[in-house]
């Protein structure tokens, strides 16, 4: 493959991507029976491929109930979507789950963009 064609670059990077991804942002939910507007987390983009990397090394850090690690991570996805920064994405990949938050904004290539995540404990 030559560097330069776009859409066959594009394809050879998504068909590295093992993990699917849901994406909520905190929307205003008017409730029906009080009338009431209020933030709300609703889903903008379920299932879609990505592909999760570890970003930073992780930080451990011991309570006297539990220890704790934290992990700093990037995450692949399609340059077709649009991923708005504070929005909490879930990803699924490799028997694992990932809840982080958007740190920032997306960085775009033609062929895919890069999302800062951090990791978002109990979330």
């Amino acid at each position: 493959m030559q560097f330069g064609m776009v859409a066959a670059e594009r394809a050879t990077l998504e068909s590295t991507y093992e993990g699917l991804c849901t994406v909520s942002e905190m929307k205003d939910v008017k409730d029906p029976v009080s009338g009431k507007t209020q933030q709300q987390p609703v889903v903008v983009l379920a299932d879609e491929p990505c592909g999760l990397s570890q970003s930073t090394l992780p930080s451990a850090t011991q309570t006297i109930t539990s220890d704790r690690v934290e992990y700093d991570a990037k995450l692949f996805i399609s340059p077709d979507v649009t991923i708005e920064p504070g929005s909490r994405i879930t990803v699924q990949q490799n028997g694992m789950e990932f809840k982080g938050e958007q740190a920032g904004k997306a960085f775009r290539y033609a062929t895919h963009q890069e999302i800062k995540l951090k990791e978002v404990l109990n979330a």
